[in-house]
């Protein structure tokens, strides 16, 4: 949740309004991750204070008030050292509210400015430690303990560097965060880090760099444990804190031959694209530090594992990739894409001319995982569902059980795991709270961990042990549309790899294949309904609520389609498995509930076709997804959408495009807003 957005320039000349129209910019590619409020923070004119301008609502309504509030004049006059930070938040402490909007301050000065993304867990002890050493705190958040923290810090210890207050800060401090600091005492300085929350670096230059690694450089800091009667407490019950010792390296700064350079901290690579396609992501408990234009990066503790450097990583995303084009909003857009995208999820990988399948990331891992206990499918949300929606192919293809788990729930249960279990984390942004939280659980009990991700360089992708990237391409909607198809292809194809030598599956295996190869343009058929999906939301937009009923292969769709129609539109929906209809939601259907029901020419057909005449019997009226030319089930409604035929395990993606294009129209016409729904945000990097 909650984006951040920093800028340094370095002897770049730029002025203020400059500064100020970038960090807006890229809080406007971050909006995705929150849009309650929004915030930036630069130097004054003078260079004696730090400016705030701090608004309620989306990024525009901050664009708004930063026109009015920063004038022409000493504004536009060239800087040649400058930092700027901004924020965009989803609330998690305190309402959404000017005082609760991210910069925070460590005092009336403005001395310390922070922006972070997560949440500190022991906020409260740091907050009682700090008021009865006379701090008052003017919001109801857990960051702006942390400003306060680094000042007093700072009061104590007058003789440290920044870096070095930010990171015995930081020592303090229990959760999961990314955070941006800058100081009017330490003017044309930055110092970032991250712990269980993305957070990167771009770094732009006229010339390329020296070198394409930054060396990583260790402090003692972890050589001392903290006292039971120095550490934080709970309670407050804590005496003055401990500074633990400096770090004693002597080639501090990573030496670089230009003496013009530009960076960015993001906690996403689409804020910095437009910029550069030089980035370093950096690792939990990394303290990346920029003085005097050099940027150095230091671990707070050291592993045996930890490399000697970090990679300067160049992106492959481009520009227009993160551009709505000629669509109203990025989630259209993306609905569209998902011809282009499932190509690009196979692209490399499934050869059509002679039916096989190679998934570099796993390779080398296939034969330990064919002699696992299980398999198990763990996600959150749409991620959850694409693994629902491939578990009865694996199950038939790999002849092993398979589990599905919902993250959030994995861990309160204590879930047994052993050492020859598959775990799978299936995530978009490859940063779910929850997910890797699991991940860390399984890993630590000794389970292969392979990451399903569309993120290169996020956390899950860094913790699995092997991988599969789906290449859907940036995402940008809230509701995630073309990674579910792309994670469902990604899945299917590992399924495929598993069964590559089982003679009795071969005629499955290449039904699959020619069905595959064909996805594309059927997908562009149903893209093609977009305009009877829209006349079907006019009829169904005032409503109050909508089941989707399917089962076997399209149960997940149902899943999918109900939450896509609850995120969007605000509506109540729900996904009912159509077996379990007689056991309870047949009470609910009469003449004035609309009801859509999935019924494909698939082995469940017959059964489907029983839970469609329960449902017309009751005076229900089914909206009908079918198959092009079945007469017979569209009998039974006035109202169908009709998509090409398939294999059966790969009708669910195909019957979800018409509820994501449904729920997309539906929303348009409630009035809401399709992009940044209410409530929620992209990448859910909390608890």
């Amino acid at each position: 949740m909650c984006g951040i957005f920093a800028y340094l320039n370095y002897l770049t000349p730029k002025s203020r309004l400059e500064v100020l129209d970038l960090l807006v910019t890229g809080l406007k590619r971050l909006e995705y991750r929150g849009y309650d409020s929004t915030g930036v923070a630069i130097d004054s004119p003078d260079n004696k204070n730090i400016v705030m301008v701090k608004r309620t609502g989306k990024v525009k309504v901050l664009e708004e008030a930063i026109q009015e509030h920063f004038s022409a004049g000493d504004y536009s006059e060239p800087v040649m050292t400058h930092i700027g930070i901004a924020h965009t938040r989803w609330a998690t402490h305190g309402v959404p509210c000017e005082r609760n909007s991210h910069p925070h301050r460590s005092d009336d000065g403005n001395g310390f400015v922070v922006v972070h993304n997560g949440i500190i867990t022991n906020y409260n002890d740091v907050k009682t430690f700090l008021a009865k050493r006379g701090y008052e705190f003017e919001s109801d958040t857990d960051t702006e303990v942390f400003a306060k923290l680094v000042h007093h810090l700072w009061k104590t210890h007058p003789t440290y560097s920044f870096r070095e207050l930010v990171e015995q800060a930081i020592l303090q401090v229990e959760g999961a965060f990314a955070i941006a600091v800058k100081s009017k005492h330490f003017p044309g300085e930055c110092v970032a880090s991250r712990r269980s929350s993305p957070l990167l670096v771009g770094i732009k230059t006229k010339t390329r760099l020296a070198t394409d690694h930054i060396p990583i450089l260790y402090g003692k800091a972890d050589d001392k444990k903290l006292g039971p009667d120095q550490e934080i407490r709970p309670h407050g019950q804590s005496r003055e804190l401990p500074v633990l010792p400096r770090s004693e390296s002597t080639s501090e700064f990573m030496p670089l031959e230009e003496k013009e350079v530009e960076y960015f901290f993001a906690s996403d690579a689409s804020a910095v694209i437009e910029h550069t396609n030089r980035v370093i992501y950096l690792e939990d408990d990394d303290v990346a530090a920029v003085r005097d234009g050099t940027l150095s990066i230091h671990r707070l503790k050291k592993s045996l594992d930890d490399p000697h450097a970090r990679e300067i990583t160049t992106l492959k995303m481009e520009i227009q990739q993160i551009m709505k084009g000629n669509y109203d909003y990025f989630m259209q857009k993306e609905i569209f894409e998902q011809p282009d995208s499932v190509v690009n999820t196979m692209r490399g990988r499934v050869r059509f001319d002679g039916n096989a399948i190679v998934l570099g990331g796993i390779k080398e891992y296939i034969p330990e995982i064919k002699r696992c206990r299980r398999l198990m499918l763990i996600g959150c949300g749409t991620s959850y569902h694409s693994a629902v929606a491939t578990r009865q192919l694996l199950e038939e293809l790999t002849e092993l059980p398979v589990m599905v788990e919902l993250a959030s729930d994995f861990l309160d249960r204590n879930t047994p795991i052993f050492r020859d279990d598959v775990c799978f984390f299936i995530s978009q942004s490859g940063e779910t709270a929850d997910t890797l939280m699991a991940l860390r659980y399984c890993k630590q009990r000794g389970a292969l961990i392979v990451g399903i991700t569309n993120t290169v360089g996020s956390s899950i992708c860094r913790e699995s042990h092997c991988g599969v990237h789906i290449n859907a391409g940036p995402e940008i909607g809230v509701a995630s549309t073309k990674a579910y198809t792309s994670q469902f292809i990604s899945l299917v194809m590992f399924a495929l790899v598993m069964s590559e030598d089982r003679l009795s599956l071969q005629q499955r295996r290449l039904e699959i294949l020619q069905a595959l190869s064909k996805l594309a343009d059927q997908i562009r058929a149903v893209l093609k309904l977009d305009s009877k999906v829209q006349e079907l939301a006019k009829d169904l937009y005032q409503h109050k609520s909508l089941l989707i009923m399917g089962r076997g292969y399209n149960f997940a769709t149902c899943l999918e389609g109900a939450l896509k129609v609850k995120e969007l539109t605000y509506m109540h929906s729900e996904g009912i498995m159509a077996g379990e209809l007689k056991h309870g939601p047949l009470a609910l259907v009469d003449d004035s509930m609309p009801v859509l029901m999935i019924v494909l020419r698939d082995p469940v057909y017959v059964k489907c076709m029983n839970a469609l005449q329960q449902v017309t019997s009751r005076k229900g009226c089914p909206i009908i997804i079918c198959e092009e030319g079945d007469e017979e089930t569209q009998a039974f409604s006035s109202r169908h959408l009709e998509i090409p035929r398939t294999v059966d395990c790969l009708q669910g993606i195909l019957t979800v495009i018409p509820m994501q294009l449904l729920s997309y129209h539906i929303a348009v016409l409630r009035g809401c807003d399709v992009d940044c729904p209410r409530n929620l945000a992209k990448s859910v990097t909390v608890e």
